[in-house]
């Protein structure tokens, strides 16, 4: 027998909290997600995703054992902007088990119901800042900070549920190179010199940047994302939460943010340092010797993960990117980097990827978010 439970109390809402990371325990190519940000879903005081959002977590139990976690989310700002009536569901994590994976989507459902929606998609976050897709390809390597890891089994799961393709993402594993490829560093001057573009990443601290531009940068990033799949805006003490973790993790050596001739942001692009050695070693929890880990990775990576480029619709196939790509590859080679990934890009961006043309790549994973209606 199967049993569905609300996460309600304090002990509920930590089972919820690490349920993944023991379920996945010896998994090496899982890493676990924030603690603190699993613990505080449901805390409107550490989460100001649920300023816009109506959110619900279950636990499946069996035999008296949990074995299955799921968040129904209610993102209203995206069902306003689209004129869609969604519920999502989000952090789905359970055993091959069919009657499982059915009581938990049936409670995201039913909670759906009660609020008048009519379609159920997912695995999506709050936003694009939080964990999103399915792995559908790529089991053999090890999820980035950014990405969830699953079992094969579970697009089967879903899809015998009566799911249905909805996005799919692609992600890159890319080769560095031995020098900056010239027609990219000449695109990039002469490009910089033409719409007199300034790199705030080589004019100040990356924690005064973030604090004179930071806001204006994640509205640029709005404005450019605006007609991705399922995109919602960043705003309010979302944009707060987002720039304190810039400010935390980001290496600006990595990191790009162009200003025009009237010192508005045009274009950003972040790489972070991987810190999937230091979240696999403390299981997700920031102890003071995690810390002290992800200090030292920030300073001296090996591992770099993109997580985002963004170029204001105007500025866009004009050349900026090159900009950004030809001064980050450059102190990726001084600096040694033994490894670049991206983060899922969606197969429906042709931009994203038409930028990618210029330098040595190949697609190591694929990942799917997935549709249906309530009945």
């Amino acid at each position: 027998m199967i049993k569905i439970i609300e996460v309600q109390t304090r002990r509920q809402k930590k089972q919820f909290a690490v349920f993944a990371e023991k379920f996945y325990r010896g998994e090496k190519r899982y890493v676990p997600s924030l603690y603190a940000d699993e613990i505080n879903i449901l805390n409107p005081k550490k989460n100001p995703s649920l300023s816009d959002c109506e959110v619900r977590c279950f636990l499946a139990e069996k035999d008296g054992a949990i074995v299955g976690r799921i968040a129904g989310i209610l993102q209203k700002k995206y069902n306003a902007i689209s004129g869609r009536k969604c519920i999502r569901f989000s952090r789905f994590d359970c055993i091959d088990d069919t009657e499982v994976a059915r009581a938990l989507i049936g409670a995201v459902e039913s909670f759906g119901r009660e609020r008048g929606m009519e379609e159920i998609h997912g695995p999506w976050g709050f936003n694009d800042m939080d964990r999103e897709g399915l792995l559908t390809e790529g089991f053999d390597r090890r999820a980035t900070y950014a990405t969830n890891y699953n079992y094969p089994y579970y697009e089967s799961l879903l899809k015998g549920l009566g799911f249905a393709d909805e996005s799919e993402w692609v992600e890159y594993a890319f080769g560095i190179p031995e020098q900056v490829d010239a027609r990219i560093a000449h695109v990039a001057e002469y490009t910089a010199r033409k719409f007199s573009l300034k790199e705030m990443a080589d004019a100040m601290p990356m924690k005064k940047m973030i604090a004179m531009y930071g806001r204006k940068a994640l509205s640029m990033v709005n404005e450019a994302y605006a007609d991705l799949d399922c995109y919602v805006p960043i705003e309010g003490r979302q944009m707060d939460d987002v720039l304190d973790q810039f400010a935390t993790i980001i290496n600006p050596r990595y990191f790009s943010m162009l200003t025009d001739k009237n010192d508005d942001v045009v274009a950003m692009a972040v790489m972070l340092p991987s810190i999937c050695d230091v979240l696999v070693q403390s299981r997700g929890h920031m102890t003071p010797k995690a810390i002290v880990g992800l200090l030292r990775a920030i300073k001296r990576p090996k591992e770099l993960e993109m997580v985002m480029i963004a170029v204001r619709p105007d500025y866009q196939k004009k050349g900026v990117n090159s900009v950004m790509i030809s001064r980050i590859i450059r102190n990726i080679i001084e600096d040694r980097i033994e490894k670049v990934e991206s983060n899922p890009e969606l197969v429906s961006n042709v931009s994203v990827q038409a930028q990618w043309t210029m330098l040595e790549r190949e697609i190591v994973k694929r990942r799917k978010c997935f549709l249906k209606p309530i009945q």
